[in-house]
């Protein structure tokens, strides 16, 4: 990750407080369903940044029998393990993760990478400890569509409306301010750069989703409902070969 670890630390608490235990209608309706779906049948699962552990949980409640979340925040494993109902946790980053090879026939990773420098190395390291045959589901911000300073655009000469994309190409890392006191470190790049990464360490995509906003985040604000057609989530899953 971006290496500031004390500012995930300060934060720990306002990630749990806004996006944990319910709190967060795109994770409630949204992003834990999806994982809940395409983790049928998987019975060791890592997940990849686990923060507090609500993906972990969500699997054990699935019937996964064996879950281990990884993340390199204290204040987040602290808290994940009071909340306890299953899952082991330790500590470790996504470029080096502590497992053997092959340990995992499932490795969740959801909005992680947009805090990630080196995505090939956490992907070389993800692809090293999933079993042939395995399944990555993996949860990005839609690089594109979400790019830096995409938004909508009011054009009162043409009386339109329409969403803007951002510069899209260049890599991009800047500070964004998502809170009161509240800035954390994001990365954009295109989504060529995750792909060719998969296929250079044998994952290979075979199910892609753009969901629209959910309805618990359109209703959260009345300007949210224009934003029906334009997707903030990406989910791919692909398979070890």
């Amino acid at each position: 990750m971006i290496e500031d670890d004390d500012t995930w630390e300060r934060h720990a608490g306002w990630w749990q407080d806004n996006f944990t235990d319910g709190a967060d209608p795109e994770y409630e309706e949204q992003i834990l369903p999806l994982l809940a779906a395409h983790l049928a049948g998987a019975t060791r699962v890592l997940d990849v940044g686990t923060g507090e552990g609500q993906l972990a949980r969500i699997a054990m409640r699935e019937g996964v029998p064996f879950v281990v979340g990884v993340d390199p925040t204290v204040a987040q494993l602290r808290v994940a393990r009071e909340r306890g109902h299953g899952p082991d946790y330790v500590r470790g980053i996504a470029g080096h993760l502590p497992f053997a090879a092959a340990s995992f026939d499932a490795v969740v990773v959801c909005l992680v990478f947009e805090h990630i420098v080196d995505h090939t190395q956490a992907i070389a390291e993800l692809a090293r400890v999933l079993r042939p045959g395995g399944r990555f589901l993996f949860f990005l911000n839609h690089p594109l569509l979400q790019s830096p300073n995409s938004g909508w655009v009011i054009d009162h000469v043409n009386d339109e409306q329409y969403w803007r994309v951002g510069p899209y190409l260049p890599v991009d890392v800047t500070m964004e301010e998502l809170g009161l006191g509240v800035k954390l470190p994001f990365v954009h790049r295109p989504l060529s750069h995750y792909v060719n990464a998969m296929a250079e360490h044998g994952l290979v995509i075979e199910r892609m989703e753009e969901p629209e906003p959910p309805p618990g985040f359109v209703a959260k604000a009345p300007e949210y409902r224009d934003s029906i057609t334009i997707p903030r989530l990406l989910f791919l899953r692909s398979r070890r070969v």
